[in-house]
């Protein structure tokens, strides 16, 4: 039973990752999510000092709305500094993490408080905190609840935006000429992969909320150009890399998360080697003169 709340969990993060990801993919911000992993530490070092508690749910509520800060600097920096995308992840959250290292120095230097006590989980640890009511009934592991509950709003929000994701993603130029603001709708997703990622951190780890969110967009990037077919294919990569990492993990008496992101990127090489339109091997194959 262990072993499918551990796979169910990872199938979670991997859909609400996977999805949002194809849309940081194409928006050349896939390192979001790793950004947000290192920016987060003022928050849960402010919420601490705030609460004096090192509760897992006032240090979710400060790493979720430093994650929103987060996306908000990014944004202000690369738009109004002019900085290349990339340069504007770096600098946020190189800087929001330092001054969280500060605080931490100054106001917090005699308690065991950083991100690895706080945010990053071990999956393998999900099937032992479990929901029990005060009448002693058991409704399985919290974290599969939470993420649960994570998916389906995700799911919602890319159903309901669908069209206007999609014209600022691919064309934010027409997008604003019909009426639409880019701005809102970047804001909304990046506040939808602030909260799922910290929401995911607590229960499996930071290294695998990165590589859902990185790993298999990107590779469903390389197996198709259909864009709905992307977001299908990368959940599809996801869930098959939690359930095959899994056993590998379990034959290797291994991370069960460091197997699952390395399945991930072997999805991406046989993808990159393979891929009937953009494989690298099919390419030197059809160039040769026959």
């Amino acid at each position: 039973m262990n072993a499918f709340w551990i796979i169910l969990t990872g199938s979670l993060v991997a859909t609400c990752c996977s999805l949002l990801g194809c849309y940081l993919i194409l928006r050349r911000m896939a390192m979001v999510g790793d950004a947000i992993s290192h920016a987060v530490l003022p928050g849960i070092v402010i919420a601490f000092l705030v609460t004096g508690s090192r509760d897992s749910v006032p240090m979710l509520i400060g790493a979720g709305l430093l994650g929103v800060l987060t996306t908000f600097l990014i944004e202000f920096f690369h738009r109004y500094a002019r900085v290349q995308a990339d340069a504007a992840i770096g600098v946020t959250f190189t800087w929001l993490f330092a001054i969280g290292i500060i605080l931490i120095s100054v106001f917090a230097g005699q308690v065991d408080l950083d991100q690895d006590c706080v945010l990053y989980g071990e999956i393998a640890y999900v099937p032992l905190d479990l929901w029990i009511t005060d009448g002693g009934l058991s409704f399985g592991p919290r974290t599969v609840w939470t993420l649960g509950f994570v998916t389906i709003l995700v799911m919602l929000f890319i159903v309901i935006g669908y069209k206007e994701l999609f014209l600022t993603t691919f064309d934010p130029a027409f997008a604003t000429a019909i009426g639409l603001s880019t701005s809102l709708w970047y804001y909304l997703l990046m506040t939808a992969v602030s909260l799922t990622t910290v929401a995911s951190f607590e229960s499996v780890g930071a290294i695998l909320v990165v590589a859902f969110l990185v790993a298999p967009p990107a590779t469903a990037y390389l197996l198709t150009d259909n864009f709905k077919t992307m977001l299908l294919l990368s959940v599809g990569l996801g869930i098959l890399a939690a359930t095959a990492g899994y056993f590998l993990a379990v034959w290797m008496d291994g991370s069960i998360a460091g197997a699952i992101a390395t399945v991930t990127g072997i999805e991406f090489l046989l993808a990159l080697l393979f891929s009937p339109s953009r494989g690298l091997l099919l390419k030197r194959r059809q160039v040769q003169p026959v």
